[in-house]
């Protein structure tokens, strides 16, 4: 593959460092959280909770296998399994998976849930028609490992839909929040970053996002730049940029994509 290409472990410590990070959270304020987005009616779209029936980002997911790759506490699983989709959660965070059991139980819905590196589920190949993930394996997990095994779990003509921080955003940001108004990083050779404060990420330019996906057999059907609606305040936990700064840049991308037949 032309571009940057970064040697790949298959598991490093950024794995153990991220699950101990989402451990924690899962303590402070996801588990809370999680039965808010779980009793939400409506799907909705990262820190500013834009609806899907403005994006339109899904197919129509009625009878759809669908697997969610770093579900957390997989209220998207179950935003999904409402509509009809057939949805398997895929985490390596035991508590954030517990989390989730706790909520099936509640709301009366039940889907697999499976304790894996999502880079390697284990699920057989070709299983699935739509591949998700909204901030999991996309920010957590290494694009060159987990868009791999995206491609090995979909079925021909399959879809893969994930949320990440825009590639602008993560050039304006710092050890320190929230982003700034200016280019703090480098673009050339970006791709896992390391925040003092949290876990670890992996973020690319858009070059190399449309060289990975081409290289697994992926079309690139839509790249949406998410801006925060009129009145939106910055998020109380996810506060690594202000409404004020997501209103005039895009702090978050909906990528859409579909594996060649």
């Amino acid at each position: 593959m032309p571009g940057f290409v970064p040697d790949v472990e298959p598991w490093s410590d950024a794995a153990d460092r991220n699950r101990e990070l989402w451990t924690k959270a899962n303590t402070e304020y996801t588990g809370a959280d999680a039965a808010a987005k779980w009793a939400q009616g409506e799907i909705t779209w990262g820190i500013w909770s834009l609806p899907e029936t403005e994006l339109h980002a899904l197919p129509d997911v009625a009878n759809v296998d669908v697997v969610e790759l770093g579900c957390g506490t997989a209220y998207f699983s179950a935003w999904l399994t409402r509509r009809g989709a057939h949805p398997v959660g895929v985490d390596i965070t035991p508590a954030q998976l517990d989390t989730a059991r706790e909520l099936q139980k509640r709301f009366g819905l039940e889907f697999p849930l499976v304790e894996a590196d999502a880079a390697a589920s284990g699920l057989p190949d070709a299983s699935f028609d739509l591949v998700l993930s909204e901030y999991g394996a996309s920010i957590w997990v290494d694009p060159y490992r987990w868009i791999p095994e995206a491609s090995r779990l979909l079925r021909p003509g399959g879809r893969l839909v994930f949320l990440r921080n825009s590639t602008l955003v993560i050039l304006c940001s710092a050890d320190e929040v929230p982003a700034r108004e200016q280019l703090v990083q480098a673009q050339f050779g970006m791709h896992e970053f390391r925040w003092p404060e949290g876990g670890v990420e992996y973020h690319l330019a858009h070059g190399d996002w449309i060289r990975l996906l081409r290289s697994e057999g992926f079309e690139v059907e839509d790249l949406l730049e998410l801006q925060a609606p009129p009145g939106a305040t910055t998020h109380p936990v996810y506060d690594f940029v202000t409404a004020e700064w997501a209103r005039r840049w895009p702090s978050e991308e909906l990528w859409i994509a579909r594996k060649k037949a």
